[in-house]
């Protein structure tokens, strides 16, 4: 029992470099390291203990293990507000308070038989983080105080997971969510007629949200060359954050959207398989992600509202193709492409300022040392190019106060 835990342990880190949040939406743009090299393909393909955050299924193929892995996420945000004729409306600034950021990600895995096994993923399912020091004056009402959010979800799914035949997996996961958020210098919302909860828009520290969701799913091997698969995650229906129930529509909920996803691999010799996902985020799960800005009518529909005003953020589709070349028993090499549609649409780039998940492209790079006990160390590097997204009529008239238009 313990040499079979230790023979399958990983330790992961995972390098990251790009512009604004290199992420699917607010998404990462994989789960597992060894995943995370080869583009965040993974529904057909499990390669780890976090394999239940794409496809429950995949958990009874991998077999016993542990894993833990850590990311070092470096974003680079910068927005800019121009071709206004108020006063003091444009402004160009970077959102980058916080420069670096660690998200670790732990799974176990147990072969409760040679078909069934029950294991646990924990992983970061997104986050969102801006921090305008000094904010803009179209948030904090020219006070320079800083302005941004901050947006952590973290997922724990038990799983189990069994074999139909030697061919076929099925798999279900629980998935329990626990998701904090921040809100700073959103002044210009806090008042009277934008809002249906004052106090309770921005400046209140960190609140927390709690959620109960499911993921299902299947690995098909169809071929000895070629395996199937598919999954589907719930929407994740979270508790209010009270603290921002003036902000977020339907008095604060923050639900985490849907996913679904099919995948193949294949494998074209001993040395080398490829794998190819699309995979889709229903953003228009969350009212408030996805209301538009435009819902905002002062004194009528106002932020925090049960259909309220949000950050129009549209359903993407997600494209993600991997690689991977056994070089030799000690080392195994990847590669990848992922390409997600932006879920912001133009008109919708003001509020968003605080939420600029608009990265498209993703390059990663990855590999896995194989030790003698055993034992895996994995490496994984994404780059994300820049993607500058102009708007135009994103600010509601009438708000915010005095700078509307």
């Amino acid at each position: 029992m313990l040499k079979h835990f230790i023979s399958g342990l990983t330790i992961s880190f995972l390098l990251t470099s790009g512009s604004v949040f290199a992420t699917n939406g607010y998404f990462p743009h994989g789960w597992g390291m060894k995943s995370k090299g080869m583009a965040g393909v993974g529904v057909a393909l499990p390669q780890d203990s976090i394999a239940a955050s794409q496809n429950p299924a995949g958990m009874v193929i991998i077999g016993g293990r542990a894993d833990f892995g850590i990311d070092v996420f470096a974003p680079d945000r910068h927005a800019e507000i121009a071709g206004n004729i108020g006063p003091g409306v444009d402004q160009s600034k970077d959102g980058n308070g916080d420069t670096n950021f660690l998200v670790p990600e732990i799974g176990y895995n147990h072969m409760l038989s040679d078909t069934m096994s029950v294991g646990v993923s924990v992983f970061g399912n997104g986050g969102m983080n801006t921090s305008y020091d000094p904010g803009f004056n179209m948030f904090n009402a020219g006070s320079g105080s800083e302005s941004g959010i901050n947006l952590q979800q973290l997922f724990i799914a038990p799983t189990f997971a069994m074999k139909l035949n030697d061919l076929h997996a099925i798999g279900v996961s629980l998935n329990l969510a626990y998701q904090t958020f921040e809100a700073k210098g959103l002044d210009n919302f806090d008042q009277a007629g934008f809002t249906e909860s004052v106090g309770s828009v921005t400046d209140n520290g960190e609140d927390s949200s709690t959620g109960v969701g499911l993921s299902i799913g299947w690995n098909g091997a169809i071929t000895p060359e070629l395996n199937l698969a598919a999954a589907y995650r719930t929407k994740t229906t979270m508790s209010e954050f009270d603290k921002y129930k003036g902000l977020f529509a339907e008095q604060g909920k923050l639900d985490i959207p849907s996913m679904y996803g099919v995948g193949l691999t294949y494998k074209f010799s001993p040395k080398i398989l490829v794998a190819f996902d699309i995979t889709g985020i229903k953003y228009s799960d969350s009212v408030a992600v996805n209301n538009p800005l435009s819902k905002l009518n002062p004194g009528v529909v106002m932020l925090g509202s049960s259909d309220g005003p949000g950050f129009g953020w549209e359903d993407i589709t997600i494209f993600k193709v991997g690689g991977t070349y056994k070089h030799s028993d000690q080392w195994s090499l990847r590669a990848g492409w992922n390409h997600g549609d932006n879920p912001i649409p133009d008109g919708e780039t003001f509020f968003n300022i605080l939420a600029p998940g608009v990265i498209e492209d993703h390059i990663t790079l990855g590999a896995t040392w194989t030790l003698k006990n055993g034992m895996e160390v994995t490496f994984a590097y994404m780059y994300a190019p820049e993607v500058e997204v102009k708007g135009s009529n994103s600010i509601p008239p009438g708000g915010p106060p005095g700078l509307g238009g």
